[in-house]
């Protein structure tokens, strides 16, 4: 553990970057109130100068007309004066501690606000950098936990203090053994050539990832990525058909209410962009780490055991270039979007069947390689000797198309659900994670001797279901896993996942 990392986590209470309340709205009400002041000029002079209501001169040539510069200059000084001292006794009302149990944040000045996250419940840890808070060498570190609304932010923290302070807390939480304290090298680099360094260097440096775990996506696969996704192409139909018809009709006053249109969707297309560069996936001794961005970045580590069930998909454009996206359950969220603006959800936004194979490397990092070999090759796609327990041929009324790929695998490790034939679906979930196991049967059901499995997990995107499955074949399976769940969820161990290393 580093000299910095032994100070804030000492149990004592410390306080953030000094420029913390700037960062976290201050620039905002700076620039609110300059739109009111703007507009509100005359009207505010009026009420200290009564006769300036009485003429129709600017205010700025008022106040130089009638020599009242100081006072002005004045105004301007005590309003400067309020403003800093709000902020620095926000600042001062606003710290922290770090304890061998929980993480506590106290801040408000009028109202005042006490959270805790204690350790054993942190379902990862994410560092954010903004654009405006990278100018000053800060960041924010989020802890998640488990439970709606219960993550708790320290915003914001010098960053290399925020690296290593999530190391730190990362051990605490994971059992492993104090490391001893390291005297910190001297910098005598500038302030400037700093914040250039940190501007340039990724968000996952690939020399601190364990060896082959780094997942790279590239910009031109981003790029595709994005003009084949639905909602682009179905805004291209749409756009199209709105000229071909203002055309037809010569209704051209059409093509400028298309402007608006045209310019968010242009500007969420860019920023989705800009957010998903430099996005890497790679493996470290705590979990999973994930960083993604150009201007404003994000890094943040899953701990092992955090991901409750895992989709892998592909949409119908993305069958030729062999494209998946990877996506799971947590039982914590982070405030912040992912790379390309969807939920914190989307672990891997688009990558070929390589890539997939790694991911999974690290998110089930106990997986077997024979289950993992099998996942990959069965679950992605369809090959002889298919392991998987897929529909009788009488499912055909229910599944027209994917009859024949709909199907289940049940491990000593995970239960895994395949189903999709044009918009192709492969759900994992590891036994250690499930809540419970059901089976439905609906009236066509079971006139057909089918049934529906469903298995339950935590909230999220992820509905682990698979519908059509024979009847006799889901009763099996429900007894499988039911008592498969409660042998894993003995064994596990993965909420103290360093505890006994050396």
């Amino acid at each position: 553990m580093s000299d910095s990392a032994a100070r804030l986590a000492d149990g004592e209470w410390h306080r953030l970057h000094p420029a913390s309340p700037l960062l976290k709205g201050g620039i905002a009400l700076l620039a609110v109130l300059g739109v009111v002041l703007a507009n509100l000029r005359e009207r505010l002079l009026a009420l200290f100068v009564p006769q300036f209501g009485e003429q129709d001169d600017d205010p700025v040539d008022y106040i130089l007309g009638h020599g009242l510069v100081l006072q002005a200059l004045a105004v301007v000084a005590v309003v400067l004066l309020v403003l800093v001292f709000a902020f620095y006794l926000s600042w001062r009302m606003h710290s922290f501690r770090v304890t061998e149990e929980v993480v506590e944040v106290r801040s408000g000045i009028v109202f005042r606000t006490n959270r805790k996250a204690r350790l054993d419940r942190i379902q990862g840890i994410n560092i954010q950098r903004p654009f405006f808070a990278r100018l000053f060498g800060a960041a924010k570190l989020e802890i998640n936990q488990a439970g709606q609304d219960a993550n708790v932010a320290l915003s914001y923290l010098y960053a290399p203090a925020a690296d290593v302070l999530r190391a730190e807390i990362l051990r605490r939480a994971s059992g492993g053994a104090p490391e001893p304290a390291l005297e910190p090298e001297p910098d005598g680099r500038r302030v400037f050539d700093r914040r250039v360094e940190e501007f340039l260097t990724p968000e996952i440096d690939p020399r601190t990832a364990e060896p082959g775990s780094v997942v790279h996506i590239s910009a031109p696969r981003l790029a595709g990525a994005t003009v084949l996704s639905l909602g682009f192409l179905v805004s291209v139909v749409l756009i199209g058909v709105a000229i071909a018809l203002a055309v037809r009709f010569r209704a051209f006053g059409l093509l400028f209410v298309l402007v608006p249109f045209v310019l968010a969707m242009g500007n969420v297309i860019v920023r989705r962009f800009l957010r998903s560069l430099r996005y890497r996936i790679a493996g470290s001794p705590d979990g999973v780490r994930i960083g993604y961005g150009l201007f404003s970045t994000s890094n943040e580590t899953l701990p092992p055991g955090r991901i409750h069930s895992i989709e892998i998909s592909q949409t119908l454009f993305w069958r030729i270039a062999g494209w998946w996206e990877i996506k799971v359950n947590r039982a914590g969220h982070s405030s912040t979007q992912g790379a390309q603006g969807q939920a914190n959800t989307t672990i891997m936004p688009v990558g070929v069947a390589a890539d997939v194979n790694r991911v999974l490397e690290l998110i089930l990092p106990g997986l077997p390689p024979g289950e993992l070999t099998t996942l990959i090759g069965h679950g992605l796609g369809r090959t002889a000797h298919d392991p998987f327990t897929t529909s009788p041929r009488r499912a055909v009324v229910l599944r027209w198309l994917s009859w024949r790929r709909n199907g289940f695998l049940v491990t000593d490790d995970l239960v895994a659900f395949r189903s999709g034939a044009v918009w192709r679906r492969l759900v994992i979930v590891p036994q250690s994670r499930l809540q419970s196991v059901a089976i439905r049967q609906g009236p066509l059901e079971r006139a057909l001797r089918l049934a529906t499995i469903r298995l339950h997990t935590v909230a999220g995107p992820i509905r682990a279901r698979l519908g059509a499955v024979d009847r006799d074949a889901a009763v099996d399976c429900f007894g499988e896993v039911a008592s498969g769940a409660v042998a894993a969820g003995h064994l596990d161990t993965t909420h103290r996942w360093r505890e006994g290393r050396a």
